[in-house]
């Protein structure tokens, strides 16, 4: 395992474009919300986990990359709130999915704060409105 492996923000930059490429085949991406404990990483298989609420983004999911100074930081452009909840329950991780139905991009963590994507509430009541007030994407320069 690498120890102190690097990448210029350059090649971070690129990375960043190039994933958010991937997260806009198709028409929208959409962010999946579930409870539940969130698989080993965004190949595992879903076991036993309730979609809470799915959020449409823009046709072009990112704005960016910025440099931070130790990442490239994509941050989401305009992301559409779920209306109407699908289900009840404590909303644990997301998905992205290149559209409905669509491919797996990636997972992470969602809260009220400190989490990869913050929502509003993660206390979730099927039927209500669910929207995330903020996110982004990091791209790690280096250690």
């Amino acid at each position: 395992m690498a120890k102190a492996f690097s990448v210029t923000n350059a090649v971070a930059s690129s990375m960043a474009n190039a994933f958010a490429s991937a997260t806009d085949a198709g028409t929208a991406a959409i962010i999946v919300i579930y409870s539940g404990t969130a698989p080993t990483n965004a190949d595992a298989s879903l076991a036993g986990n309730t979609v809470l609420a799915q959020l449409t983004c823009s046709g072009t999911a990112f704005t960016g990359p910025t440099d931070t100074g130790s990442a490239a930081r994509l941050t989401f452009a305009t992301i559409t709130p779920d209306s109407s909840a699908d289900n009840t329950g404590t909303a644990t991780f997301f998905r992205i999915l290149t559209q409905a139905g669509g491919t797996v991009i990636c997972q992470g963590t969602v809260g009220t704060s400190d989490a990869d994507l913050i929502l509003n509430t993660v206390a979730i009541t099927a039927g209500s409105t669910v929207q995330i007030t903020s996110g982004t994407i990091d791209i790690p320069e280096g250690p």
